[in-house]
């Protein structure tokens, strides 16, 4: 296993200032008729049986790379020797406002994007399937997708049973803390609200990212959470922030925070945790008694993509459990796959075998009763949400 030094989930807490995102927030949040595609316009020819290629838009660092050559990517040229499609792999997602913007104009005007399979975060994800800009997967032709994909995964709000989206990889919106320097353990969520901890917190500043676990703590069922849960859960942060509780709302940056000691508390992502561990073996991850967010980016197939039934088959790959040990011991995320812990287990590097018993990875089942995918946020509420959140975090 390696260590990452720029970890690829960073992206999931990039501050995203309302200008920034506001002509994605825009085009969903008020339903421009001539954004949505029908049912009928979203697939094109495909060009798969003659063309044996696919175009693969991912994150940075986000997928195994070879010790010698990190141009290599050892799992895509198997895939490529295996079946005979040759892959070209891009590192272009940044941010997934960013490329939403980069890839919008053709999917509203009903032409190709020029890539094949796409990876963005569940909640843009939903923004896509309500919007009609991804097709629907043939699971005839994924055996290993119908029956290795987690359970706890198959069927978020936004994309029932799945149809449109698969799990490239998964995490956890929990609490990091330094439990030698804070002297106790943390349990709740609101234990992040002890007097002592006044200043020496900080809180994720994207709302997507931040929200569900904030609505936990209080006891709210995030699968279900409603406006009143919103603006409750805004008037306990904005009560914090004047009370000077809350340090600041950080990106990535928490991480460089927790490891100075600057902060000794913070929400955080699973995976991250897991680097900092590493190197200061003090840094705990918990996942609070009242529960924490899980939640996956997700593969999918935009409209009119030219090799559907080739993309379908790298989906289908990676889900093969051996395939997603591999992956998993390179990106340190909740694998999507959990069949791939066996595999894992029965490595004869030791370090190998240990990630099987990493609950970060494989989360066992007294942390899974405690996770949930919360409900996105609908098309209708976004701006309004976006606003009043962003006034309290100052974007």
């Amino acid at each position: 296993m390696r260590a990452i030094p720029n970890h690829p989930m960073s992206r999931r807490s990039l501050l995203r200032a309302f200008g920034a995102g506001a002509a994605g927030a825009t085009l969903a949040g008020c339903g421009v008729p001539a954004a949505y595609v029908r049912p009928g316009d979203r697939a094109g020819r495909d060009f798969s049986a003659t063309d044996h290629t696919l175009r693969f838009a991912n994150w940075p660092l986000y997928i195994d790379t070879d010790d010698e050559d990190e141009s290599k990517r050892p799992t895509l040229d198997t895939f490529t020797e295996r079946t005979g499609i040759s892959v070209g792999y891009t590192e272009e997602i940044n941010d997934n406002d960013e490329f939403f913007g980069k890839i919008s104009p053709a999917l509203m005007n009903h032409q190709q994007t020029g890539r094949d399979l796409i990876v963005i975060s569940d909640w843009m994800a939903a923004r896509f399937v309500r919007l009609g800009w991804v097709q629907e997967m043939d699971r005839t032709e994924q055996p290993n997708v119908a029956k290795y994909l987690d359970p706890q995964l198959r069927s978020p709000a936004f994309d029932q049973g799945r149809t449109h989206s698969v799990p490239w990889q998964s995490g956890i919106t929990g609490i990091a803390y330094n439990r030698k320097k804070l002297g106790r353990e943390i349990k709740h969520t609101s234990d992040l609200w002890a007097a002592d901890l006044r200043g020496k917190v900080t809180l994720l500043s994207g709302l997507d990212e931040s929200f569900a676990l904030l609505m936990q703590g209080n006891g709210v069922d995030v699968t279900r959470w409603t406006r009143d849960d919103f603006y409750a859960t805004c008037d306990q942060v904005e009560k914090l922030v004047k009370k000077k509780h809350i340090r600041r709302f950080t990106g990535n940056d928490y991480i460089k925070d927790l490891s100075t000691g600057d902060v000794l508390a913070c929400q955080a992502y699973s995976g991250d945790v897991i680097q900092l561990q590493a190197d200061n073996p003090e840094i705990e991850f918990v996942v609070p008694e009242e529960g924490a967010e899980l939640w996956a980016e997700s593969l999918m197939i935009p409209n009119l993509a030219r090799h559907k039934r080739n993309a379908e088959k790298l989906i289908d790959y990676y889900y093969e459990p051996e395939v997603a040990a591999e992956l998993a011991t390179w990106v340190n995320y909740v694998c999507p796959v959990p069949a791939a812990r066996e595999v894992l287990a029965s490595a004869k590097d030791e370090e190998t075998a240990a990630l099987a018993e990493d609950p970060l990875i494989f989360p066992d089942d007294a942390m899974r009763r405690r996770l949930a995918i919360a409900r996105d946020i609908t098309s209708e509420e976004r701006t309004e949400f976006a606003k009043k959140w962003n006034s309290i975090v100052g974007l």
